[in-house]
């Protein structure tokens, strides 16, 4: 269940009786044709369709975190590592306050992994049982995407459900060869930018609904599994 469906008063009352939560994770930044918002759309959105039938809350996404390697494209918004590492101590120090003591990171951004260590160590600190799941790289789910299209990555059909999709954007037919990514730690925002063109990384631009669906059930499986089974004891 969503926090954003519960009053106060629910929470606490949930607090009796679990411990559980879910914090999702997520940026906003360029997806080719796709949402400026699909990294805080589907870490959300795979967190609630987990949690649902086991009665967890799921937070609203964070949804700005660390991507300045794309801030030559409009629209993408940036924090520092030091500045996101502080906010996230800051939102998992009030969930601890009001009494989360497993607290379920779905992260739907690779930048964002930068701060999963600091994040360890301040719940460690705290007493708190921190699981850091990237929920798109998780084994069965990046399986059952490869089975489709081994060069599925960044802004192709793997991030494009239904619910990222832009109506009034239209991809290109066909597949985009893999853009070459090596060394593009060197590169500055408006050459990675030129590297890129249209920010795909490659892939099919498009798959057939099913393809997305089926990949999607994969997701919410392997995520419910670890939300119910994957705390320390």
């Amino acid at each position: 269940m969503r926090i954003k469906d519960m009053t106060w008063m629910q929470v606490e009352e949930y607090l009796k009786k679990d411990d559980r939560c879910v914090l999702p994770l997520g940026s906003t930044e360029q997806h080719g044709y796709l949402s400026l918002a699909v990294d805080a759309i589907l870490p959300e959105k795979v967190a609630a369709d987990a949690a649902e039938p086991l009665g967890v809350p799921v937070f609203p996404a964070l949804s700005y975190g660390i991507t300045p390697y794309f801030m030559a494209f409009p629209g993408t918004v940036s924090l520092t590592q030091g500045t996101y590492e502080r906010i996230l101590s800051e939102v998992l120090g009030s969930l601890h306050k009001h009494g989360f003591r497993r607290i379920m990171v779905v992260n739907g951004h690779g930048g964002n992994s930068a701060a999963a260590e600091a994040a360890a160590a301040w719940a460690s600190a705290r007493g708190l049982s921190l699981l850091w799941y990237d929920w798109w790289k998780a084994p069965r789910t990046i399986a059952a995407v490869r089975a489709i299209d081994p060069d599925a990555s960044h802004a192709s059909w793997m991030e494009g459900f239904p619910w990222t999709r832009v109506a009034t954007a239209k991809a290109p037919e066909g597949r985009k060869a893999p853009v070459d990514l090596t060394g593009r730690e060197s590169l500055s925002p408006s050459e990675f930018r030129q590297r890129l063109g249209d920010g795909s990384f490659g892939g099919w631009y498009a798959r057939p609904d099913e393809d997305l669906l089926a990949i999607w059930k994969v997701a919410v499986k392997e995520t419910r599994k670890l939300l119910k089974e994957g705390w320390r004891s």
